[in-house]
């Protein structure tokens, strides 16, 4: 792991390095990953610090979120436009997820020829140009092909970023996480209101979507000189890195891999189907989908007190834990309930719990498997895109043949096999430690 100190973060190492164009940024040690004891034989103290990658990292993030939640309210502007069926509406959903598993298939061997700057400014290019293409398209042709450029250079864009940063941040990881996932709570309640107030000025809705590209723009004008962290190197008294990285993955990191997936799948079966769920128990289409914007700021909520929580190391678990706990009591009251209200409370709540599932989870499987966290990142965009295409079709699937409440069954058994895999992984790291010992 890193070593940081308090301050400006600047780190030291054993031994000093001469300053070099392509040196790593501030906080981060030119000697081994792991943290030099200091003098007096006292312990090694860890600071959380916030240097230039880290707020490159979160700003980057604000934009691709914007993306990820404007676009799901774009559809149905764009699908009063033109006039395409339901079945075309579920086609544009699933392209976006498609990004997602071309970006796990592609991630590891595109690392391997490009640095991580060099993957995040060629992905928030091809993102930009997705965007630009689904803004200015005409026709289903051209919205859609934009549409999937966007998902997979967005989705190339959120797996870099989370790479910088845990690059960055070593055992620390899952703080800068967790924060920079505040921000994406935010822009998921900012984002479907943005496109209302333009719609509602006058203004085209697409106009909202060139709003990432600028603000990419202008990150990179601010920070395309300052260096980002290396893709980490194993302590010498592992195997080197080539070989480490063509390894399989440890069996906890590939369960807590799919334990990322499988919250996906969680958060966007609600994402794409808690309107329809408060549609059918009275409320109309526009009140239904302004509704769900107390689920986005659950998300919110949940995130700022995942990030206070985590400023102390240990307390994963116990957070992963209590948010599948919370997740399913808001999930069972928006289902059970008949009256609105409690249904939309029940829906705050399940945002309150989801939203630390998929940073905490991340968190857990980049520390499973050290030196492979390319590998890890890959995986669990690969398999979250997989379940994110297959798990909110099924449920509308089963909606057309027992109706929506009776295939909203889908969203417990995903919860519960996100408990299952947790338990999992966690026996199986506890079992890795003891054979390490």
């Amino acid at each position: 792991m890193y070593r940081y100190t308090s301050g400006d973060g600047q780190g030291t190492s054993r031994s000093s390095a001469p300053s070099e164009p392509n040196a790593r940024p501030k906080g981060v040690t030119t000697a081994s990953r792991g943290p030099s004891a200091p003098a007096g034989g006292q312990e090694p103290i860890e600071t959380f610090s916030r240097d230039s990658s880290t707020i490159l990292g979160y700003s980057a993030l604000l934009c691709f979120t914007f993306w990820n939640y404007a676009y799901g309210p774009a559809l149905t502007l764009l699908r009063a436009e033109m006039q395409f069926s339901y079945t075309m509406l579920g086609v544009y959903t699933a392209i976006w997820s498609v990004g997602a598993v071309l970006t796990g298939v592609s991630f590891l061997f595109v690392t391997r020829w490009l640095s991580r700057a060099a993957l995040l400014w060629c992905s928030a290019l091809l993102a930009s140009g997705g965007a630009a293409l689904f803004m200015f398209g005409s026709g289903v042709g051209p919205t859609l092909t934009g549409a999937g450029i966007l998902g997979l250079g967005g989705t190339m864009l959120l797996t870099v970023i989370q790479a910088v940063l845990s690059d960055r941040h070593g055992a620390l990881r899952e703080r800068a996480l967790t924060e920079a996932n505040i921000g994406a709570a935010a822009c998921a309640v900012l984002a479907p209101l943005t496109l209302g107030v333009l719609v509602a000025g006058g203004v085209d809705w697409r106009a909202a979507f060139a709003l990432p590209a600028i603000a990419l723009a202008a990150l990179y004008l601010r920070y395309r000189r300052r260096p980002l962290p290396d893709a980490p190197t194993p302590r010498a008294t592992q195997q080197p890195e080539r070989r480490r990285r063509h390894e399989r993955l440890p069996l906890a990191g590939s369960l807590f891999a799919s334990l990322v997936a499988t919250s996906m799948a969680v958060e966007f079966c609600l994402v794409y189907y808690g309107a329809e769920g408060l549609r059918a128990i009275g409320l109309s289409a526009p009140a239904a989908a302004t509704a769900m914007s107390a689920h986005y700021l659950g998300l919110l909520i949940g995130r700022i007190g995942g990030a206070i929580a985590t400023r102390r190391p240990g307390r994963t678990v116990a957070l992963l834990y209590a948010s599948l706990a919370i997740t399913t009591g808001g999930f069972l009251l928006f289902w059970l309930t008949a009256m609105p209200t409690v249904a939309v409370l029940g829906l705050l709540l399940a945002g309150v719990g989801i939203a630390n599932l998929y940073p905490l989870a991340l968190a857990m499987a980049l520390g499973a498997a050290p030196g492979q966290e390319d590998q890890v990142n890959a995986r669990s965009q690969m398999l979250g895109g997989l379940l994110v295409i297959v798990a909110p079709y099924l449920l509308g699937s089963l909606a057309d043949r027992v109706g929506l409440a009776g295939a909203f069954a889908v969203e417990p058994i995903l919860i519960g096999l996100c408990l299952l895999i947790l338990i999992t992984g966690l026996r199986a790291r506890r079992a890795a430690a003891r054979t390490a010992a």
